[in-house]
This record gives structure tokens, C-alpha cells and sequence, in this order.
């Protein structure tokens, strides 16, 4: 009898896991609020459940679990749910992350508190509950700060505030803005650490770290888009001193397992800031943007993802399945048309047929409205090149960028 896997959402970056569960002869049910969600045309069930909404996602399983299916395994992937994952293995007794690590890692302000307790080195931060003590922060440190919303993803309502005495912020619309993205209005701010930024991801298996995924990340448009903090893709592998990057790795473990993650996976935001790692967040799911899926194994030879779900249904891998087989160049690029209505999409078959251009993902079409760019989940496409460095793959991917041209006009 074939295992049973819960996929916790069905989005267009969650269909790489679902298809490769479905290889791996595994039946898979998706879950997700949308009943056309795309995942869902892949899934061998769809159920409508709110992928944020734990006690919904549940009640709609539970209808789902009476014709007496009992599944093996549930997880998410491109979607911030390790609490309904949480919830749903609760429920069916399943082997996920525990419901108070899900709580930690969805709730970064005491995620920050765990980790301050747990002597895991990260930024200053405080919460704040006003525009004006944002701005008695803000005068006292006299420092660069990010503002976010405490419990929000994707970057929505994050800012970067330059502590400039000539310019000064807005503080009452920043405080605001990043609030409104926030579902409990708990806002919080923390220290801007200058150096280069990682993306980690990996696994904890039995106690023991293993971080496969380590990615440079873009950001060479925060002038353009500032006070919005937009990444631009990334790089693989890194420029980074071998110390230093078994140093972020070590550190990547650390927190995951002083969240409590025991047995699954760990995706981590990293800063290395003065030639030392910090942690700026820790997830406890599979990344986004074809991270998981594309970049790490390409990067590496991990099948990422085969383990990530070996894993959901309870099965334990070999440490050398975790382990890099070789260091192959991947860069990634996200496109960031004008806001507008899009009247023209130029160059996509040339940049496919670029050497070495793997994936030219369009995400938008003729008509469609792009908003302002106010964070990197609005991306109106994705291109990833592969090669046998990473400067012929950075190469190739911004070739093909510049191939694209996405035509909008003021409504």
C-alpha cells in the first residue's frame, strides 16, 4: 500500500515536492484555501483548508481522514505553516515539528528571545509599540535599523531605516506600515549587522546538523527599492573563506536545534558581520524560490527534497545522502518589472536558449497590474542558470535578464 504524505499548501513553488513525492510512489494530498491553486492539478487529493489557519486545515482533514485513510507524513514547502504542519501531525500522530517550535519559529520575536537565552548570537532588538518610541530608539542608537512586523512572511512590511540627521524617517509611517502586516499588530526592531548575507538550509537528524544548502543572497537593489528590503536572488557556491563558512553552518545547526528541531528541517537567514555569523531568522520548513528543490540540488547533488520527505514519513537517511557531491556553479535572479499594467513580454525564448539557462519562469502575462515592489514573494518571474562555476552561472542568468523585457504602462 502506497504511504500517504499531507502537503501543507499548493502553490507554484510547492509543485517540485509534490511531483517528487508522487515519484518516489508516495500518494499525496494537498492542502490549500484556494481551490484552484496549482499545486492541486499534481496532488493525487486536493482538500480546501487555510494553509495559516491550523484549526481550519485540521477540521478539513479530519472530514477527509473518515473514509479511514490514516496518513504517513505531513510538510510544507515555499509556505511559512510549520504551525499547521504542527497542528495536522498532533492530530493524525504523525513525526513533525513540535507545536511550541512552530510557535518559535513563527513568532520572531520569540524566536529572538530563544535564542538570546540560548547564548545563539543575533542582532540588538526590542519590541516597539509606537512610532515615537521607534524614533527614541532610533536617536539613542543612532545606527541603521530594520523595522518588521513580528509575526508576517515574506518580507511584507519590513523596512530599513539609514540613521541619516539630514533625512530622518517617517517614524509614524513606518511604524504603521509594518504593523499593518502584521495579524497580532505586534511590531519589532532590530539592529542592521552590514556584511554578506547567506541563506542556509538543512537538516537535523538524531541531534545532528547537516547544511547542505548555502547560498550567497543578492541585494543590488536596495537603493532602488529602499525603504523596502528586496532581495534579488542569489549565488551558489559561495565567495565566502572556507572557515567562514563552516563557522555560519555550525551556527545555522545551533539554531535549529535550540528551537527544538530535533528530526526534520531548518532554513536559515544569515549575516556574517565583522567576519562573525549571526542569525537573523530560522524557519523551520522548506524554503521558497526554488531553493530547496532546484538550487541545492543542482548546487550539490543533495536530492533535497526525496530526503526532506523520507523524513515527514519517518524514514531516517544516511549522513552521506546530506553531504555536498560536488560544488557546482547556480545563480538565480529574480525580475522586478515597473509597476504598471504589462502591455509586452520580450526575450523569453532567447533566454531560454541561452547555455546554460535552466529555468525562465514568466509569472506575469499581457494585462496583468504589477504593484510597487515592496517585497520579493511579488517577483513577476524567476531565472536560474546552471554551470560549472558560479561566474559562467551568474554570467548566463544576467544575460538572460537583460534578454526580458517586460513592458508596463501607468494605468
Amino acid at each position: 500500500m502506497k504511504k500517504v504524505l499531507i502537503m501543507i499548501g499548493a502553490g507554484i513553488e510547492t509543485i517540485p515536492a509534490i511531483t517528487k513525492a508522487k515519484e518516489m510512489g508516495i500518494h499525496v494530498v494537498a492542502t490549500d484555501l484556494n481551490p484552484d491553486a496549482p499545486g492541486f492539478a499534481h496532488a493525487d487529493e486536493a482538500v480546501i483548508g487555510c494553509v495559516y489557519t491550523p484549526e481550519k486545515t485540521v477540521a478539513a482533514l479530519k472530514k477527509w481522514a473518515e473514509k479511514g485513510v490514516k496518513p504517513n507524513g505531513v510538510m510544507c514547502v515555499a509556505v511559512d505553516a510549520p504551525h499547521t504542519v504542527a497542528a495536522v501531525a498532533k492530530m493524525f500522530g504523525l513525526r513533525a515539528v513540535s507545536t511550541e517550535t512552530a510557535a518559535l519559529a513563527t513568532d520572531k520575536l520569540a524566536m529572538k528571545d530563544c535564542f538570546k537565552a540560548k547564548g545563539i548570537p543575533i542582532p540588538w532588538y526590542s519590541q516597539i509599540s509606537s512610532g515615537s518610541e521607534l524614533k527614541e530608539i532610533f536617536l539613542e542608537r543612532q545606527e541603521t535599523l530594520v523595522i518588521k512586523p513580528v509575526d508576517s512572511r515574506g518580507a511584507r512590511g519590513v523596512l530599513q531605516l539609514e540613521y541619516n540627521l539630514e533625512n530622518m524617517p517617517d517614524y509614524d509611517w513606518a511604524f504603521n506600515y509594518s504593523q499593518n502586516e502584521s495579524p497580532t499588530n505586534r511590531v519589532m526592531v532590530e539592529s542592521y549587522l552590514d556584511g554578506p548575507q547567506v541563506s542556509t538550509e538543512g537538516f537535523v537528524v538524531g541531534g545532528k546538523s547537516y547544511t547542505p544548502g548555502f547560498s550567497d543572497r543578492n541585494y543590488e537593489f536596495l537603493d532602488k527599492f529602499a525603504p523596502h528590503i528586496i532581495e534579488n536572488g542569489g549565488q551558489l557556491p559561495s565567495f565566502l573563506p572556507y572557515d567562514i563558512q563552516m563557522a555560519v553552518k555550525d551556527l545555522s545547526g545551533k539554531a535549529a536545534i535550540a528551537l527544538g528541531i530535533s528530526h526534520g528541517v531548518a532554513k536559515g537567514d544569515m549575516v556574517v558581520h565583522n567576519g562573525k555569523p549571526y542569525v537573523i531568522e530560522m524557519a523551520a520548513r522548506l524554503s521558497g524560490g526554488y531553493f530547496c528543490s532546484h538550487e541545492i540540488p543542482w548546487n550539490t547533488g543533495v536530492d533535497f527534497v526525496g530526503i526532506a520527505i523520507r523524513l515527514a514519513i519517518g524514514e531516517t537517511p544516511n549522513p552521506e545522502e546530506m553531504i555536498p557531491f560536488y560544488q557546482k556553479g547556480v545563480a538565480q535572479r529574480y525580475l522586478f518589472p515597473s509597476e504598471g499594467i504589462v502591455t509586452a513580454i520580450d526575450g523569453v525564448d532567447e533566454a531560454q536558449e541561452i547555455e546554460g539557462i535552466e529555468m525562465v519562469e514568466i509569472r506575469t502575462e499581457v494585462g496583468a497590474v504589477i504593484p510597487p515592489t515592496t517585497n520579493h514573494p511579488a517577483r513577476a518571474g524567476v531565472i536560474i542558470g546552471v554551470a560549472n562555476t558560479r561566474e559562467e552561472a551568474v554570467s548566463a542568468v544576467e544575460k538572460a535578464v537583460n534578454c526580458i523585457k517586460i513592458t508596463t504602462e501607468k494605468s
